[in-house]
């Protein structure tokens, strides 16, 4: 196996970790917003009426959902480009 330095080591997990966690930030955000879009769509087809009610609070839904996702990027630049832990393992 190779030997890294620690810095190097870290650097190397905290790219691992955070392609990980951009996928999985950006996954299940885009799985529970087809959820919500198709619900809001067989609920104004159910009550036209009631269409533009829907329509808000799916948008709200939606801007709240996509909240999420943006704090993983967030916190994913974070660990890329301004690594904290590398701080505590230079020697």
């Amino acid at each position: 196996m190779w030997q890294l330095d620690a810095p190097t080591l870290i650097t190397v997990l905290t790219i691992i970790v955070s392609v990980a966690g951009i996928v999985l930030g950006s996954i299940a955000p885009s799985i529970v917003e087809g959820i919500a879009t198709k619900t809001a769509l067989e609920a104004m087809a159910r009550q036209p009426e009631a269409a533009g009610d829907i329509r808000t609070t799916l948008l709200i839904a939606m801007a709240l959902l996509e909240s999420g996702s943006i704090y993983v990027l967030l916190i994913v630049l974070i660990l890329v480009f301004a690594n904290p832990l590398l701080e505590l393992f230079v020697f």
